[in-house]
């Protein structure tokens, strides 16, 4: 199933197929190959009244997703497309971060991204336990990408 890209930014070097085959890698990687999701690409600006209309939050943050599925295991009926929900990423907070850890674009999406679908599998990191749990699984995904880690 398709990875469905909107990229609301312009001039980002950000490439669109690539983005998609690495989210592609990620699903396969979480037992979700065949699975859909929506990854949208967006500013700053954009990104602050999503975070300000969904968690009341008035500030640009790097990445939001919005699960579908109230219990990722759920099975979806035969025949139908299996949507996980939504990814959005801010193409300009993503910037900063990366040039904080001298790292490209590119990777803090990736990195960004895998953050963003272990959250539509379920997982949190409000919880020190449940923290530890999910940057082990951001590190194996990481791996399974190809990318170093930035946060060793």
């Amino acid at each position: 199933m398709p990875v469905y890209l909107t990229n609301a930014t312009r001039n980002s070097g950000l490439d669109g197929k690539r983005l998609k085959r690495t989210v592609e890698t990620l699903l396969a990687a979480v037992g979700e190959e065949g699975s859909s999701v929506s990854l949208t690409l967006v500013r700053d600006a954009a990104i602050r009244a999503i975070n300000r209309e969904h968690r009341g939050k008035d500030a640009a943050t790097d990445v939001l997703s919005f699960p579908l599925l109230d219990d990722p295991s759920d099975v979806s009926p035969e025949g139908t497309e299996r949507l996980l929900g939504d990814i959005v990423v801010s193409v300009d907070t993503a910037a900063r971060q990366a040039a904080d850890y001298d790292a490209t674009l590119a990777a803090e999406v990736d990195r960004l991204m895998i953050h963003g679908v272990l959250h539509l599998m379920g997982h949190d990191h409000m919880e020190p336990d449940e923290r530890a749990r999910m940057e082990a699984e951001e590190r194996r995904l990481a791996d399974t990408i190809g990318m170093p880690w930035p946060y060793l």
